[in-house]
């Protein structure tokens, strides 16, 4: 779908779009509209009960076209004006090849209007790839979307809302794809495309990460075919000191010898979900030409039981030399993680790391599917974290941390274990990684088990994959590293 703007309304048949705030719908508000159009419009809405909250839509056939309605709420939030874009989408997506959202008559800002636009682009993207016998019904026909009387800016906001939006579509379309399609090779290989916009590439095989002594994260890998992978994006848009986004990057987890239940194990395939945001987010990033200097790291590999995986009970040596007694072979993220994060560190000597991993079922258990948890050792980078989450709508909860809960993982064979007991078990899984954040080290864990994945559609996605992370980071960079 391509979104353009224009002076004027295009010819041809389209379908058109009037934007308006709370309140009934008079005629003297529909601007775009003649007043006998305008008149029977208004009645018409009023009888269908639309009174302009955000992302309602009431739709009319005026004359001889369509007349969509759609509600912005109060007016005064990009949120609303991104729920309508959305509420277009999910009306029209299949009905219309061109939409005409006419701002004539409206004050609004260009941020907004971009907040539309980004609303109606996220909503919009579908994987139909392997989808073979869908009915003509059943395929999107949207082309095009046509912003009338935006007024001046809303081109150039858009430019910069766009670049997300592509960097959510890409992390969607990683998450979405099949565990024989994305495995740690080839994800790597989807996201050489990042060069093309000025992301810098380094890739470590197995060979060199066991030079380097990364036995936690390939310990992981060893009952797979599929060998692991460690990869590096770096966006330089700044002489500043570099951030990292670490991400946990399993592209499919049986669990390993502590094997899961077959019931939903094909939702696996979505345990990559961390890495794939940090994928997206460098392509936003560098897709706006953001001013920072940022490090995205994603750990992959894939958990398999064979022969040669790692059993419980087996005691292992990670790159920071500390020694891991495996105790359950499913919590294997933090195995990952932990490996990528010092890794980071001791070759960048990155100063602030944030993490994001499908980490852990008690997150769900606690949260749902409403906010993914946060840990942090810093009240700052908490804060901004939280504020960016707020703003993007990627929403989080922070959880403590302590020394009560740390106890709860030593070994009594090795420095520590991979599981503590039931109880608390997102925060345990957290004190593990805080183990290998270095001293003086700004570190925060983004447990997003709940979010990368819904079984109903939301304002800016449908059921399936939702992009979960990158807006968040993004918003993250953007207030804090570009101010």
């Amino acid at each position: 779908m391509h979104v353009r703007f224009a002076d004027r309304r295009p010819e041809g048949l389209h379908a058109l779009v009037i934007p308006l705030t709370g309140g009934k719908p008079e005629a003297g508000r529909l601007a775009p509209l003649s007043g006998t159009d305008a008149d029977f419009a208004a009645r018409a809405a009023t009888a269908a009960r639309f009174e302009g909250d955000a992302g309602a839509i009431a739709d009319l056939f005026v004359g001889d076209g369509r007349i969509l309605l759609v509600g912005l709420g109060d007016g005064d939030s990009d949120k609303a004006y991104e729920k309508a874009g959305g509420a277009l989408i999910a009306k029209a997506q299949l009905s219309e090849k061109t939409l005409v959202i006419d701002f004539s008559g409206h004050q609004t800002s260009a941020d907004r209007v971009a907040a539309l636009a980004l609303g109606a682009a996220l909503r919009n993207w579908r994987y139909d790839l392997y989808r073979t016998k869908l009915k003509a019904s059943q395929k999107p026909v949207l082309e095009e979307i046509v912003i009338v009387g935006a007024g001046e800016g809303a081109e150039a906001a858009w430019a910069k809302s766009k670049a997300i939006a592509d960097g959510v579509a890409f992390t969607k379309e990683l998450v979405t794809e099949p565990a024989n399609i994305i495995y740690p090779e080839s994800f790597v290989e989807r996201c050489q495309k990042l060069k093309d916009l000025g992301v810098e590439i380094t890739v470590l095989d197995e060979a060199e990460m066991a030079r380097l002594g990364m036995g936690s994260l390939l310990g992981v890998a060893q009952g797979s075919r599929k060998p692991a992978r460690l990869l590096v994006l770096r966006w330089k848009g700044s002489d500043a000191d570099p951030v990292a986004f670490v991400g946990k990057g399993v592209t499919f987890d049986t669990g390993g010898i502590s094997i899961k239940p077959a019931a939903g194990m094909e939702d696996m395939k979505w345990d990559m979900g961390g890495a794939g945001a940090v994928a997206g987010a460098m392509m936003a990033l560098a897709g706006r030409k953001a001013k920072a200097h940022v490090i995205g790291v994603c750990g992959l590999v894939e958990n398999m039981p064979d022969g040669n995986a790692q059993r419980p009970g087996d005691v292992v040596m990670s790159m920071s030399g500390q020694t891991i007694e495996v105790i359950n072979t499913d919590a294997e993220g933090r195995l990952v993680l932990c490996d990528a994060i010092t890794w980071v560190q001791r070759t960048h000597g990155v100063k602030t790391i944030v993490d994001l991993a499908t980490l852990t079922g008690a997150m769900i258990v606690a949260l749902g599917t409403e906010y993914g948890g946060l840990f942090a050792n810093d009240d700052g980078l908490a804060g901004q974290l939280l504020e960016a989450a707020d703003v993007s709508g990627d929403k989080m909860w922070r959880f403590p941390l302590g020394d009560a809960y740390d106890k709860l993982i030593d070994s009594p064979i090795a420095d520590m274990k991979n599981v503590g007991p039931r109880g608390g078990g997102s925060i345990t899984a957290a004190q593990f990684i805080k183990r290998f954040v270095e001293d003086g080290v700004k570190w925060a864990h983004l447990d997003i088990a709940g979010m990368v994945w819904s079984a109903k559609a939301g304002t800016t996605y449908d059921k399936g994959a939702t992009g979960f992370g990158v807006r968040l980071l993004d918003r993250f960079v953007a207030d804090h590293l570009e101010a």
